[in-house]
């Protein structure tokens, strides 16, 4: 059964970087992980010239590119709204064990901050629902949540999992 659980906190706090240290050590564990980045930008994955650019100009709904490799699906948004999270996690295979997030705050998910006061900026689980621990590279042991070591990526992944352990799929909101 999957399980989703997100990273959330500011740009540049290292949330991508935490979540790429974790994956090796749930694949240790024999996991299947699944990985569901949410983006503001406009997502160019080809040259405007290769075929499943064009395709997809043409006015094609959905491009599928595959190679002995990898797969992608491209799906255009063009009349449509962007998807609630529950949507792309019922895409995922279901074989996949863990669903790491990032992103889509606003998803009824569990999720940890990654928290750097240095940096100075303000953290976001004041105004983040379900935010379960924070994860710092300083000591936070002032807040009212479990904090964890940014530099500790497989102490992270062991909280996340033993969290995740009694719940089955979280029910999604968005």
């Amino acid at each position: 059964m999957q399980r989703v659980f997100g990273i959330v906190g500011r740009s540049g706090s290292g949330k991508t970087t935490l979540i790429e240290a974790m994956i090796p050590w749930f694949k240790q564990q024999g996991l299947h992980v699944a990985v569901i980045k949410h983006s503001h930008h406009n997502l160019q994955f080809e040259p405007p010239h290769k075929d499943s650019s064009r395709f997809r100009s043409a006015g094609a709904l959905e491009v599928v590119v595959a190679s002995p490799y990898h797969y992608a699906l491209f799906h255009n948004l063009e009349h449509q709204d962007e998807p609630m999270l529950r949507d792309l996690v019922a895409r995922l295979q279901p074989d996949v064990d863990v669903v790491l997030v990032e992103g889509y705050r606003q998803a009824a998910i569990p999720r940890l901050e990654v928290y750097r006061p240095s940096r100075g900026i303000e953290p976001v689980y004041p105004h983040t629902e379900q935010v379960v621990a924070l994860v710092s590279d300083e000591d936070l042991s002032a807040h009212d949540l479990p904090c964890l070591d940014l530099n500790q990526p497989q102490r992270v992944a062991e909280f996340i999992l033993h969290f995740l352990q009694p719940q089955s799929l979280p029910a999604l909101d968005k």
